[in-house]
């Protein structure tokens, strides 16, 4: 079994028929990728996430404003996180974090919205799932000061060796997705080398980020399978035991996803 830990099923595109989404998540199992986790990007389109885990026994979602919506999107605060979260099929408090790159004049808004969340995931007690790009360090520091007692991963990521090793000292995890495969990116598969097998979690990002040989194409959960056989490759072990260690990875990170998922025995 292989789990894609982050995705965005509510977010395949605006004319995404129930039907067709039902042959996604189909053909995700039959690749092997037997549930997913469904991340939030704004509190406005909580009740159509919603709509999809509830949906499909395999799917969790998590809820979240994430870094780059817009700024006038509801700012999200920890009481309305926490009771969001109570939802059984919603398993971690994400997308949230720092991004730098896009929106470097924002530095002051994201850095209350990530605080706000990193509150509301303590309160929850749930894990928080992290969004990181050019902000490495105000992250760590993020994470030092509001340290999450549920844990947490940095998504999709990216950034350096250094900061990889930081928030493994931190006891966070670290997922890599698609972006793994494309030739440009040398130094994260070496950060994939560095990083023990027991903090590894796979995921899509879908329907961004398809990996080679799908990129330029929309993503989907079925191509964690993809990533997974990469990173097997790349570490030098089979396909099975990453299978199996990011999938225990991935329970042990959102213990409340081992209740609330039915899956084909």
């Amino acid at each position: 079994m292989i789990i894609d830990s982050h995705c965005h099923l509510d977010r395949l595109g605006p004319d995404m028929s129930d039907e067709q989404l039902d042959e996604i998540v189909a053909a995700a199992d039959k690749a092997g990728v037997n549930a997913m986790l469904c991340a939030g990007v704004t509190l406005e389109a909580f009740p159509g996430l919603l709509r999809v885990v509830e949906r499909f026994d395999n799917v969790v979602g998590a809820v979240g404003v994430h870094p780059l919506e817009d700024e006038g999107c509801k700012e999200p605060d920890v009481e309305s996180l926490v009771q969001m979260s109570a939802h059984p099929k919603i398993v971690a408090i994400g997308e949230t974090g720092l991004d730098f790159y896009y929106k470097p004049d924002s530095e002051a808004m994201q850095l209350k919205r990530f605080e706000t969340q990193l509150q509301a995931a303590q309160q929850a007690q749930l894990p928080v799932i992290i969004h990181s790009r050019q902000a490495q360090q105000q992250t760590v520091d993020m994470i030092r000061a509001l340290k999450p007692e549920a844990g947490g991963v940095l998504h999709c990521f990216t950034e350096s060796e250094e900061m990889a090793r930081q928030v493994l000292d931190e006891g966070l995890y670290i997922s890599i997705s698609g972006i793994v495969t494309f030739r440009n990116a040398a130094a994260l598969r070496d950060v994939v080398k560095m990083v023990p097998l027991d903090r590894l979690l796979v995921e899509t990002d879908s329907p961004y980020l398809a990996p080679v040989p799908h990129r330029g194409k929309p993503n989907r959960p079925e191509h964690t399978a993809v990533v997974a056989r990469y990173i097997a490759e790349l570490k030098g072990v089979s396909l099975e035991q990453i299978s199996e260690q990011t999938t225990a990875n991935f329970f042990s990170l959102f213990p409340k996803a081992r209740n609330t998922l039915k899956l084909a025995e």
